[in-house]
């Protein structure tokens, strides 16, 4: 893991999606921010230029992208990789609410605009940085993403198909969120919500589809003969799914980490199959870096990753791409590498030994002392606070 503080950290909820379909106005509104110094800004054009994490802090105040990767403590300090020009476009935002004592919000730029502009800007001195790899790091951590759509301009082309590639693997916290409702008739609503799902069936290959959630996210009074009573039960909802992943938190993480345990194992039985051929296949008279070259460029004619998923009980869709192994060896020698049937002890035994027991028992077991200690309970905004939030929905008709 790059820190502590990504096992410690609360949970995380990432909104994503186009520019203007209401990522901020979502989260003043849950937070109650309107009308208020550190409401995110919000317009019909592209506003957030920012990625903004909205966490909790005794009083209001912000902190510059560079404070809050300098500091180790922080779930955020590996950001720092992505260099200065990301930085710059990182802000904290520390709010005195009680949701969040127990989970940060996290607002990204109009991802598909933003994509649009790094290509534009590629090559212009200090205007780039790796937005991608950015949203792939915050995917990755996040426990709950809220992809936002408007229905009045849905946007289903290249850009959200790259958005859904990214999402790859994280389908079970992906929630829709088709914001601005009440900008519809009933019957509108009703279409676009099927076209929606229309376009996005290719892009989700699950059997079970995301939760979609149909409201206006906004402290404005719903627009007169739209469907109020489903759109007050959709935020309530919406809310209750919050208030789980807040009180699955634990399991969470230890799911979190025994999914990177599982990775990390897979890495170490290839490595130990390149290291291992690579041996085999050395002679006396043999030019070490033709012979292993030629391993990395083919793995296939080796065998290495059919061995791999013959011999251990690893999925073919875990394994990770052929091709980021030849960036991975041409930083990584492969002579400064030993063989795993060399990396044992008497007292502290072998390290695959090690882990495997990690993987099919300890965190199992640790996972389901958990939830028998757990107490069924009903879902409760006390818990969570989001009896605090958000304060302008009971005003509204």
């Amino acid at each position: 893991l790059s820190a502590d503080g990504e096992i410690t950290s609360k949970p995380m909820v990432l909104f994503l999606g186009p520019w203007s379909v209401g990522k901020s106005s979502m989260i003043n509104y849950l937070l109650g921010l309107d009308d208020t110094p550190y409401q995110l800004y919000t317009g019909a054009e592209p506003t957030t230029s920012e990625f903004t994490v909205i966490m909790h802090g005794p009083k209001l105040k912000t902190i510059e992208g560079i404070v809050m990767a300098a500091d180790s403590a922080r779930s955020f300090s590996p950001l720092e990789k992505f260099g200065q020009n990301f930085l710059e476009k990182l802000i904290g935002i520390e709010v005195p609410h009680k949701l969040l004592e127990r989970v940060t919000f996290v607002d990204t730029p109009g991802i598909i605009e933003n994509r649009k502009q790094q290509e534009r800007g590629r090559g212009l001195l200090g205007s780039c940085y790796p937005f991608n790899d950015v949203c792939q790091w915050f995917i990755d951590r996040a426990d709950l993403i809220f992809v936002v759509f408007d229905p009045t301009k849905l946007d289903v082309g290249l850009e959200l198909e790259m958005l859904f590639r990214q999402l790859k693997g994280r389908e079970s916290q992906i929630r829709i969120i088709l914001n601005k409702a009440d900008s519809l008739a009933t019957q509108e609503l009703m279409r676009v919500y099927g076209a929606l799902f229309w376009s996005l069936a290719p892009l989700i290959n699950v059997t079970e589809p995301p939760r979609v959630y149909v409201s206006s996210f906004w402290p404005h009074e719903y627009h007169p003969d739209t469907h109020k009573e489903l759109f007050l039960k959709e935020e309530i909802s919406l809310l209750e799914d919050l208030n789980q992943v807040i009180e699955n938190r634990m399991e969470n993480k230890i799911a979190f980490i025994r999914q990177h345990a599982i990775r990390v194992r897979i890495h170490a039985l290839l490595v130990d199959r390149y290291l291992q051929t690579y041996k085999d296949k050395m002679t006396f008279f043999s030019d070490g870096e033709l012979v292993f070259r030629d391993i990395v460029e083919d793995p296939d004619k080796f065998f290495i990753f059919k061995s791999i998923l013959a011999k251990t009980n690893v999925s073919k869709f875990d394994l990770p791409n052929r091709e980021a192994y030849k960036d991975f060896f041409g930083i990584n020698p492969i002579t400064s590498f030993k063989l795993l049937s060399q990396q044992c002890s008497y007292m502290g035994g072998c390290f695959l030994e090690k882990i495997e027991k990690a993987i099919t028992r300890e965190l199992p077991d640790l996972l389901g002392s958990i939830g028998l200690g757990k107490k069924p309970n009903v879902l409760s905004c006390d818990v969570t606070g989001c009896g605090e939030t958000p304060k302008n929905r009971y005003r509204k008709p």
